[in-house]
């Protein structure tokens, strides 16, 4: 079976010789010292994951995840930060990143993480209408990864139809933020809760502005969200 293929993104040579010693032979490697030569490669080669430092001049990490986002809604994107303060991971994950690790961290835990996102990746790359889910205006195809309001294809981020999909594999289910948290993200560590609210209202618009002429994630006040089909905007 052909390795996975990783971007490793960070100015720090030491950080990108440490990553290759651990991640060398379980993955083909790229390396880019800088933001643009990043986006360069992203161009130019067949990347499966990109693991991203958030702290590097110019360019830094959060821009460039903003741009791969803005081209390609699929690749995972693992963000390495030296940071500890939550805003940064929580601004990193509304960009549309899947994950995050805290520099120094253990070469296992980050192969186990990027193994994770992998999986996911390929489990859901070949099309299928299998599992289909049809709410009224509202499609979604979970093995093609796509949603439609109507015929209009919804531009969503990983972690966006993620939520979608398990809001709506479970309709009239009462999810709390911090089990959404969980379920969505799967981070152990603690994060804003905030994160959640801002991809739900990041989904909402998304769904507003394809037409989709009702509600479909409900708030209930003190306790989360949850999934109704058909209750008017």
């Amino acid at each position: 079976m052909e390795k996975p293929t990783l971007l490793i993104v960070d100015d720090e040579m030491q950080m990108r010789m440490l990553l290759k010693v651990h991640l060398n032979n379980t993955f083909h490697l790229f390396e880019a010292d800088n933001g643009e030569d990043a986006l360069q490669l992203l161009k130019n080669q067949k990347i499966d994951l990109v693991l991203l430092d958030i702290m590097m001049p110019q360019l830094d990490g959060l821009e460039v995840c903003k741009r791969i986002r803005a081209k390609d809604q699929n690749i995972p994107i693992i963000l390495l930060t030296a940071l500890n303060e939550t805003k940064d991971k929580v601004e990193g994950l509304n960009l549309g990143a899947d994950d995050y690790i805290v520099k120094p961290f253990e070469p296992e835990e980050l192969e186990a993480r990027i193994k994770a996102q992998l999986r996911r990746t390929f489990d859901h790359r070949e099309p299928s209408n299998d599992l289909t889910k049809r709410m009224q205006e509202l499609t979604i195809y979970p093995k093609a990864r796509e949603a439609y309001v109507k015929e209009t294809l919804l531009k969503l981020t990983p972690k966006e139809f993620d939520l979608l999909y398990l809001l709506t594999s479970n309709p009239k289910w009462v999810y709390t933020r911090e089990q959404l948290l969980d379920l969505v993200w799967g981070i152990d560590e603690i994060i804003d809760i905030r994160t959640v609210d801002s991809h739900v209202r990041n989904l909402r618009d998304k769904l507003k502005v394809a037409g989709l002429t009702y509600q479909p994630i409900k708030t209930i006040w003190g306790v989360g969200y949850k999934f109704t089909n058909g209750e008017s905007i």
